[in-house]
């Protein structure tokens, strides 16, 4: 079973050569730690800024450096910095080629939602909605089951959507798994997890091929 750096290291392996990428708010933030030293790749965040590196050391932090999640961050050479108005029209304009985000519940035909829970405040969509809608290459980041240990890979999503039929590929502490018209399909199974636990896990369709391997990260 996988932790949230195991996710994200997981996830980076998604992450080619040359690629724009938008990282979301959660363990989507973690991915830019452990791409591979011999790519090159620009780390987008709506705020404003292109060119984001790893995290911080302790002690290193500049609290005018932060990513869409308030988070501190660190740049690369050649990073820049603007207004919101021309990081949406990169995103609207589908300049980024991957985004990576998180997600409270995914359906098996690929709908999101990941913005709000009825009842309970939270500060707003940001630019979730925006990114769904443009992106043609999205890659989930979540647990595989919430805190009450309910699934949430769903036959269809209970709270409110994000998106539609968006999503292309989910790795979670469990699995990988790609979104295909059968539901999902069941591509990676985390270390010493088996396809038994990650039936139990999954209210959604699911496909299990004859052999699943197990992740390699």
């Amino acid at each position: 079973m996988l932790d949230k750096n195991g996710i994200a290291q997981r996830i980076a392996k998604e992450v080619k050569d040359g690629y724009y990428v938008n990282l979301g708010i959660g363990i989507p933030t973690l991915v830019a730690n452990f791409v591979r030293d011999d790519i090159q790749v620009e780390f987008q965040s709506e705020n404003g800024v292109l060119g984001m590196g790893p995290f911080p050391f302790e002690g290193e932090e500049d609290a005018d450096l932060i990513n869409a999640g308030k988070q501190t961050i660190t740049t690369l050479p050649g990073a820049s910095f603007f207004d919101s108005a021309l990081s949406f029209s990169m995103i609207r304009g589908q300049h980024v080629d991957l985004t990576i985000l998180g997600a409270m519940e995914v359906a098996d035909n690929g709908d999101i939602a990941n913005w709000k829970i009825p009842g309970k405040m939270v500060k707003g969509m940001g630019g979730a909605m925006d990114l769904v809608a443009s992106a043609e290459n999205i890659i989930v980041a979540m647990m595989h089951t919430n805190k009450a240990g309910q699934s949430k890979l769903l036959k269809q999503c209970t709270l409110p959507l994000t998106g539609v039929g968006c999503v292309r590929k989910v790795v979670t502490n469990l699995a990988v798994l790609e979104v295909t018209d059968d539901g999902f399909l069941l591509l990676e199974r985390a270390p010493g997890v088996s396809v038994d636990e990650i039936r139990k896990a999954t209210l959604g369709r699911l496909v299990v091929p004859d052999t699943v391997p197990e992740m390699q990260l």
